[in-house]
């Protein structure tokens, strides 16, 4: 009985973690701006360790996104806010910062997940959350670790390539053609693989007994 009312409830430690990492994100941006748009000299900032900060930062987001699909009932206002949130960040980076503009990036890919989970949820049910977990997780390293070291152009002809409209489903999805641009990029494609694990992360961690045990406090 605990585990299905729980859902009704706030997870105090999933909060906490949250909040952390929306600190951790506004640090990050932070010094962004001071590197960025001040030339402020800060070495670290550009090295691979802040790299993985950010990551991490987005990583966490990702994965929260999908474990608290379980949470909210309103998946629908829930998703279509967090698009609209990151359309509106790539309108005003495309006008106020046009060389560093931002096209598909975390918001926009949470926001995406949300609405498409809307559709898949009732036949994700029926994956058992133990299989769902690892394939995912396995799925996202493999799809990761690919476009991480070469994104994934498809081979199109040149009226095809010259089509605006395709060429930017084609970036959303996760196959950005040359010249596209963005500093921060999360495709669907292999980022709803994380949405994803968390997803199933959380099915699992109530099969076990273990949501409000380990996140209710």
């Amino acid at each position: 009985m605990l585990e299905t009312t729980q859902i009704k409830q706030r997870l105090p430690f999933i909060d906490l973690i949250r909040g952390i990492t929306i600190i951790e994100m506004i640090s990050y941006h932070f010094l962004w701006d001071l590197v960025y748009l001040y030339n402020a000299d800060i070495p670290w900032y550009k090295s691979h360790g802040a790299y993985i900060w950010q990551q991490s930062i987005c990583w966490t987001f990702i994965l929260l996104a999908g474990f608290s699909w379980h949470l909210g009932k309103k998946h629908m206002k829930r998703g279509l806010w967090t698009f609209g949130g990151g359309v509106v960040i790539s309108l005003v980076t495309a006008i106020v910062l046009p060389n560093d503009r931002v096209r598909y990036g975390v918001l926009t890919l949470i926001g995406s997940c949300i609405l498409i989970w809307i559709l898949l949820d009732k036949v994700l049910k029926k994956i058992p959350a133990g299989v769902g977990v690892s394939v995912s997780f396995v799925l996202f390293l493999i799809l990761r670790s690919w476009t991480k070291q070469d994104p994934i152009q498809l081979s199109l002809s040149d009226n095809l390539l010259n089509v605006t409209w395709l060429k930017s489903v084609l970036a959303y999805i996760g196959f950005p053609q040359a010249g596209f641009s963005s500093t921060d990029y999360f495709p669907l494609l292999p980022w709803i693989f994380l949405f994803a694990t968390g997803y199933f992360l959380y099915s699992f961690l109530q099969e076990k007994g273990l949501i409000n045990r380990l996140f209710g406090k």
